[in-house]
């Protein structure tokens, strides 16, 4: 049974998930004289023209199937147990015209925005889509947890900036984690409470960040109950059913169009609408008129309008990985089906900030070839943009899609320079050697083991050498190099990140390999051994240096790079007559570019182990430090537990729970607390994410 709060009053208890307003009808109201307000979730102006421009499946037979024809299936959203508010985010739910305030008080907003109870105008579906999934087709897969609920109009007033690329004057709202559906395949629909804080909190941390992305407007949990073997060890437990309010223009992607894919040549699968071509041609109508009516206005033969379409999808697909690659977001799982048609960050799994900067960093635990590395992530959006082009053939002739990639490369890099040009306040010039000093800071970052968040933070504290500066230019360099060595690793450190994660027989194999026969281990080895192998022999080296040997040797690999860095600054300068405001103005736009705060693993780790204990004040803290990742907050620089000695307000939990939960509960507190914008504490490695 659902949950209601006691102070619903006589009024609302009739049915759970019911309001009173429903039970009794307007009509009747005003005949009884009755004065009664409706839940602002009731008022929300509904307009689904997914559903009446797109086919729905005619069937609406319960289970898993393969779907033909269609590209959403209607679906009936499973209720939680007593669901309850986690947290909301005020600004996402404005895009609603919701206010959160009164969204949290509402003793319907839980079930609402859970899916519990389905809000006057909403029509439950999932959408059909398949994907191409670590380099393999994979058949139909949809929307297995999540579930469309609507489209909403967008209220009046609201920010033009944010309609800039949501022409379509609504915002369509997801539940995320509510239930079967046909697409759920071995699955139940479920998601919990630490995927859900993750995606939730990631999802705003984000739009702040000035990444285009989906949002999320709430997170509820409850006392519904699912298995769950986190780390595939034979060891599940049960864990809180919890439901993410997402909301996006669409979420429609690349894999909505491969659902028309033929039998695939390495797998047989193929997209269970195979052959249905007029479908294709709808769904793609009903994009570029919604998401892109210039195009549609401007381009009247049908061959170019889908052209320039595809041009606009990669140019933004193009500046969103320039993007992540700039602010050390590795996203994961890039695959064809997790990658938006608006070019917004889609769809939150074991994503990851990079801590340390290392170009094959890993965020997900299940990737054990490294195909969705940091460093791969501009080569795989290629990639499935490629897929894309297939997808959309014979709507997109392969050799106008084949020239229209041609493209791709030369937008990334310039993004990607124009955006790291602003993170060195370089602003003034862009000189050819710019690309040099960028690659150098990173090869210098990477030698030393330094935090890349903070690292770039603290280039705003270089100054730019002035005239008559020549005598304190050593004492200006040796402070620099002292800021920058704060954030390198220890030689402990460097040890772990180093060690090999295959078995020593195995490497020992190789490097006997490598060693009698060079040839044959070129051609048998891959990335990942390589990458195996150098990390051994870097093992090597740092198992032969003691601490001050390494702090040496970074001090003179950041002490050559700052003054390379300071010329170029020193040539910003040139020709400006007002060098206070050059400096001032290059300040402002790295700390303005350079976040202070990013959700690293161990942040969102705290606010969930905090959550499942039935403390949700550090998923509310973190959010609102989150909210302005640029600058620093009194009072919001430690987690909201630091001091506490103990979360408070805590939920009741059942006897089976908290036997459970008993060493979790305490973990974080336990902890030594740690600022927001400090490096990670070294359990942060021991975090693992699937």
């Amino acid at each position: 049974m659902a949950h209601l709060r006691p102070r619903l009053g006589l009024l609302r208890i009739f049915l759970p998930g019911v309001s009173a307003v429903r039970l009794f009808g307007t009509a009747g109201m005003e005949d009884m004289g009755l004065v009664m307000s409706r839940s602002s979730l009731e008022r929300l102006d509904f307009d689904n023209v997914a559903l009446k421009k797109l086919p729905v499946d005619a069937s609406e037979e319960p289970g898993v199937r393969q779907v033909k024809g269609a590209c959403f299936s209607r679906v009936t959203p499973q209720p939680l147990t007593v669901p309850r508010f986690v947290a909301v985010s005020h600004e996402a739910l404005a895009l609603l015209g919701l206010k959160a305030e009164e969204v949290i008080d509402d003793p319907l907003g839980p079930e609402y925005l859970s899916g519990s109870s389905v809000m006057p105008g909403s029509e439950p579906a999932a959408h059909c889509y398949c994907g191409h999934q670590f380099g393999q087709f994979a058949g139909q897969l949809g929307d297995g947890a999540a579930c469309y609920l609507g489209e909403v109009k967008v209220p009046p007033g609201q920010d033009p900036e944010l309609l800039r690329e949501n022409p379509s004057g609504r915002w369509e709202i997801q539940v995320k984690g509510a239930g079967l559906t046909p697409y759920s395949r071995q699955a139940d629909g479920r998601k919990v409470l630490r995927s859900s804080i993750r995606e939730f909190l990631c999802s705003e941390a984000m739009f702040f960040l000035g990444v285009p992305t989906t949002r999320a407007g709430s997170v509820v949990t409850s006392d519904s109950k699912v298995l769950r073997d986190v780390y595939y060890s034979g060891n599940p437990r049960h864990e809180r059913c919890s439901v993410v309010l997402r909301i996006a223009p669409t979420f429609l992607r690349f894999g909505s169009f491969e659902i028309f894919k033929r039998a695939d040549e390495y797998t047989g699968r193929q997209g269970p609408s195979y052959g249905r071509d007029e479908i294709r041609g709808q769904m793609l109508d009903y994009v570029i008129e919604m998401f892109y009516p210039e195009i549609q206005q401007n381009y009247p033969n049908r061959v170019e309008r889908n052209v320039a379409f595809f041009r606009e999808v990669m140019f933004r697909t193009a500046r969103l990985v320039a993007q992540w690659q700039c602010v050390g977001f590795c996203h994961g799982v890039l695959n064809t089906d997790n990658m938006s048609i608006l070019g917004l960050t889609l769809d939150y799994g074991p994503y990851g900030f990079m801590d340390r900067f290392d170009p094959d960093f890993i965020c997900n635990a299940s990737d054990n070839s490294g195909r969705y590395s940091y460093q791969a992530q501009p080569a795989i959006c290629r990639w499935n943009l490629v897929k894309l082009a297939e997808a959309l053939n014979p709507e997109l002739p392969p050799d106008r899609a084949e020239a229209v990639m041609e493209e791709y490369l030369d937008l990334y890099n310039g993004f990607y320079l124009e955006n790291m040009r602003k993170k060195l306040g370089l602003l003034k010039k862009e000189e050819p050697e710019d690309e040099i000093l960028i690659t150098e800071l990173l090869q210098t970052m990477h030698n030393t083991g330094a935090d890349f968040t903070n690292s770039f933070r603290s280039l705003t504290q270089i100054s730019c050498p002035t005239e008559g500066e020549s005598e304190g230019e050593e004492l200006c360099v040796q402070q620099a190099t002292n800021l920058m060595l704060e954030q390198c690793a220890s030689l402990e450190e460097l040890k772990a990140a180093n060690k090999p994660t295959i078995a020593p027989r195995e490497l020992a194999v190789l490097i006997s390999m490598a060693q009698s026969n060079p040839a044959l281990f070129q051609m048998i080895s891959d990335r990942t051994i390589a990458g195996q192998l150098d990390r051994f022999i870097k093992l090597k080296d740092l198992m032969e240096t003691s601490e001050e040997e390494l702090k040496t040797k970074h001090a003179e690999e950041w002490t050559r790079w700052i003054m390379r860095y300071r010329k170029r600054l020193a040539r910003e300068l040139e020709g400006q007559s007002d060098v206070q405001a050059v400096q001032e103005e290059r300040t402002k736009m790295m700390d303005r570019t350079n976040p202070r705060v990013v959700l690293r693993n161990y942040i969102a780790q705290n606010a969930i182990e905090a959550a499942e204990s039935g403390d949700f004040s550090e998923v509310q803290q973190v959010l609102k430090v989150l909210e302005k990742p640029f600058s620093s907050q009194p009072g919001l620089e430690l987690p909201a537990w630091a001091g506490r000695g103990g979360a408070t307000e805590r939920e009741e939990r059942d006897e089976g729970e908290e036997q459970q939960q008993e060493a979790e509960a305490s973990t974080s507190t336990a902890r030594n607390p740690v600022p927001y914008d400090s490096k990670p504490p070294a359990w942060a490695n021991e975090i693992c994410v699937t």
